[in-house]
């Protein structure tokens, strides 16, 4: 049944209640949690630090030849709050260890996982506490930047079992980090060999198509679509090119200027990420990983209270409910 729009005989006023709340959200800032995953030595930190135009997250590169190598051994996260034009967004950063740098890398994408899943575990006990929170913290990662190698290869068998584990779970948008090291040529070969690769193995990367969206929205996800794997480059450095100061990366050869897109694809990467798909990542977090995770935490709990009802455990359902916090894993 259709409903049929009913024309106004005068102004009403409710027209101002995207205002109202922008005005809430203004007052409330927001929230954007991003994931960095990838092996060693490939500029992560810095890419972090170049799409937000501020010094977020240490890097652990080396100064110098005579430096040790230094590298992130556990995961850590760091919580900023940026502001530009009066919005404030509140920026979860969380970095991994390089995966594939050790030995033996069975199972090496388990921690990332499990810190993911925790994350969601966390806010489903909290959205079911009798007493809870009138705004509840939201540490779900919204968007997990993963960082290839610039070889001009394939994909490693390491990568794609890597990518099969996080797709189910968290955006995955993958980047060709410090692209420079490969020619124009080079790179577009490269780009091509991986979304081939991305279809044979069936690995879903985001944006994700859906027959709610429009078509403007079709349109714009498809052309990121076409961009993906982002051939970037990230650097703290700048110059001034033109009367503007830009961020650069200086090689004998000559200066690669990071906001050109003539050089590599930071540009339509930091659009992608701030100014087109920022509430959609936040948005499909919700309504597709999360609420995935809820139903199946909440069947699981179901069951197991039903288990225990028929068991004959004395109190069962006060059994389960003592069993809620446990029951909440990956």
């Amino acid at each position: 049944m259709t409903t049929q729009i009913t024309p106004l005989s005068r102004p009403v006023g409710f027209d101002s209640i995207t205002r109202q709340i922008e005005r809430k959200l203004l007052k409330r800032g927001f929230q954007f949690n991003v994931i960095l995953v990838g092996a060693t030595g490939l500029g992560k930190s810095t890419m972090v630090n170049t799409l937000f135009a501020s010094h977020l997250i240490d890097t652990k590169g080396r100064a110098g030849p005579a430096e040790p190598v230094r590298s992130t051994t556990e995961i850590e996260s760091v919580s900023h709050i940026i502001e530009e034009n009066g919005v404030r967004l509140r920026l979860n950063i969380v970095d991994t260890p390089g995966y594939g740098d050790a030995i033996n890398n069975d199972r090496c994408w388990d921690a990332i996982i499990k810190y993911i899943k925790d994350q969601h575990s966390a806010f489903l006990r909290r959205e079911l506490t009798a007493t809870r929170d009138k705004y509840i913290q939201d540490t779900r990662i919204h968007c997990c930047l993963f960082f290839l190698a610039p070889t001009g290869h394939q994909l490693r068998p390491l990568d794609v079992a890597v990518l099969k584990k996080l797709s189910d779970v968290v955006n995955v948008v993958p980047v060709i980090a410090k692209s420079d090291g490969l020619s124009l040529d080079e790179r577009v070969a490269f780009k091509q060999r991986i979304k081939s690769e991305f279809d044979l193995h069936g690995l879903r990367m985001y944006p994700y198509a859906s027959d709610e969206h429009d078509e403007d929205e079709r349109a714009l996800n498809e052309a990121v679509t076409s961009l993906i794997p982002f051939a970037v480059v990230g650097s703290e450095q700048t110059a001034n090119i033109n009367g503007r100061e830009v961020p650069v990366r200086q090689h004998r050869w000559g200066t690669v200027n990071i906001d050109d897109e003539r050089h590599c694809e930071f540009i339509y990467l930091r659009k992608f990420l701030t100014e087109t798909h920022l509430q959609d990542l936040i948005d499909t977090t919700a309504q597709v990983h999360y609420e995935s995770f809820r139903s199946k935490q909440l069947l699981a709990l179901k069951e197991q209270s039903a288990a225990m009802s028929q068991g004959g455990v004395p109190g069962g359902q006060g059994g389960a409910s003592r069993n809620v916090s446990a029951g909440f894993r990956s």
